[in-house]
């Protein structure tokens, strides 16, 4: 988890599930933190600070524009 940095965080699981999709077509590495945590009890989400996305530093910087492209300029894909 050293290589790894926190990138941004998620109040439900399906917001993370598209974002996998995403990250997995692009071969970017990445880590969910208190996925599984919040899938159990699913209001706990606000009291933990959601489900944490963390990014292989090596590629921060594609994962933020990835990221950034999908869901600024798409507003139909952004996740609410």
């Amino acid at each position: 988890m050293k290589d790894y940095i926190y990138l941004q965080s998620y109040t439900y699981t399906f917001e993370c599930h598209v974002v996998k999709h995403l990250l997995d077509n692009e071969n970017i590495l990445y880590h969910f933190k208190n996925e599984t945590l919040i899938d159990l009890i699913p209001l706990s989400s606000f009291a933990f600070g959601g489900i944490k996305l963390y990014i292989h530093k090596s590629q921060l910087t594609k994962a933020k524009k990835l990221l950034d492209q999908i869901f600024k300029t798409n507003s139909h894909l952004r996740i609410v």
